[in-house]
Formats: C-alpha cells, sequence, structure tokens
C-alpha cells in the first residue's frame, strides 16, 4: 500500500509540473515529448511517466503517436472544463483575464440554477444554503479566509446540486477552482465584502421562499460584484 501511495504521489507530481508548464509555455504547441525524457527530468520511471502522460493526453494537452512522439496540443484542443486545468491555468500567472473569461461562464449557468432551485430545492438543501451564509458572516468577520472560502464552495455546490440538472451540477468543480484561484492568488480582500454575502442571503433566502426571480437576479449580482472586485488593482482591495 505504501508504494501505491509513493506512485500516486509521484504521478500527481509529475502531471501537476508537466501541465502547468504546458499552460505556462514551457513546452509549446507541437513540441515533442518522450517517455524516456519525461522520466529522465523527474527521476521517474517509464510506468510514472506513462501514466502522467495519459491523463493530460485524456484533457487533450498532449496527442501520442508511433514514430512522432507525445506532441504538445494547441490550446483550442484542451478540455477547457477540466478543474485541473483551470488550477493550472490559474497558477500559471494568466489570473485576472482567466477569471474574467470564467465569470462570463459563470453569469450563463449559476442564474439559472439558482432560478431552477427555487423551484425544486428540498428542505435539506434549503437548510446547507442557509447554513453555508451564516458560516460565510461569520468567517468574513474574522478574516478567516480559508473557513469563508469552504462555505463560500459549499453554498455553490449546493446551488448547483439544487437545480436538478445534472449538467449544472457537474459545473460544480468548475466553480470551486474559481472560488479558490482568488483565495489562493490573493485576489480577496482581507475582509470579504459585507454586499457579496448579503446577495447570498438574498439567493438562500429566494430559493427558500420558491421565488425564481429574486434568486436569479440576486445570483447574477454575485457574479458581477466578483468580476468587479478582480478586475480591481490589489491596492484597491482592503
Amino acid at each position: 500500500m505504501a508504494s501505491d501511495t509513493a506512485v500516486g504521489e509521484l504521478h500527481g507530481s509529475v502531471l501537476t509540473d508537466l501541465g502547468t508548464r504546458i499552460v505556462s509555455g514551457d513546452h509549446r504547441p507541437g513540441d515533442v515529448l518522450t517517455l524516456d525524457s519525461v522520466g529522465l527530468h523527474y527521476g521517474v520511471s517509464r510506468t510514472v511517466a506513462r501514466e502522467a502522460i495519459r491523463v493530460l493526453e485524456s484533457m487533450g494537452m498532449v496527442a501520442s503517436r508511433r514514430r512522432v512522439g507525445i506532441t504538445v496540443q494547441p490550446k483550442s484542443l484542451w478540455n477547457v472544463f477540466d478543474p485541473r486545468l483551470i488550477r493550472w491555468r490559474l497558477d500559471a500567472g494568466e489570473r485576472t483575464d482567466f477569471l474574467l473569461t470564467l465569470s462570463e461562464l459563470r453569469r450563463g449557468f449559476e442564474p439559472v440554477a439558482a432560478a431552477l432551485a427555487a423551484d425544486r430545492a428540498d428542505e435539506h438543501q434549503c437548510r446547507i444554503l442557509a447554513a453555508a451564509v451564516s458560516d460565510m458572516v461569520m468567517h468574513g468577520r474574522s478574516g478567516d479566509l480559508d473557513q469563508y472560502l469552504l462555505a463560500d464552495k459549499v453554498f455553490h455546490r449546493t446551488l448547483l446540486e439544487a437545480s436538478g440538472n445534472e449538467m449544472f451540477r457537474a459545473l460544480s468543480d468548475v466553480v470551486g477552482e474559481v472560488l479558490a484561484g482568488r483565495t489562493h492568488h490573493g485576489m480577496m480582500p482581507a475582509r470579504p465584502n459585507p454586499a457579496a454575502i448579503d446577495l447570498h442571503d438574498q439567493v438562500a433566502r429566494a430559493i427558500r421562499l420558491r421565488d425564481p426571480a429574486a434568486a436569479e437576479r440576486a445570483m447574477r449580482e454575485i457574479i458581477v460584484e466578483a468580476a468587479a472586485a478582480v478586475s480591481e488593482p490589489a491596492d484597491d482591495q482592503e
């Protein structure tokens, strides 16, 4: 079991570094890698190198062909919804523009999901949403951004689940990476905006009261507020 864990950790480390290097442009489209070169660079076996390449291939980031090797693919072929790829792109430094792109995506589905949740959420989901907002209030006041992030992720994951739409639910990890990216890269204010927390409360209340229009409107305002906050210079955030 210990050896399996070690292999898994090596694979994860190689995968993350290779993925980040492709995203950052260290490995450019058309560049050719080999299992031997990957294994030599990271000091891992061909088995570990092959597994990392297999995952990157499933994400559309590389393509393996006989007599050619492992070729880095252009961005247009990447699986841009993969949460790992979103994390790597944020880690690679294209944060503000990429977060704004993701905000545009969120505007396309989260307000609709909120409206659906107002029709479909059960009592348990309503309680989770209310509890998540309470946690956001508490941790926002204390400035505990890690715990605030956890509550925020619970809120959005529960909302997408409460929509009753499996496609929206499948995007919960995408939203989670967006929220985590702001926190982990210092793009959140030291004290989260009380107005943003109030908007989350409005969404939760509208869902509980079965008011789809109000839920959709407040969710849209949440996304607009987050996009505006990302666009502001870091020095302006307190």
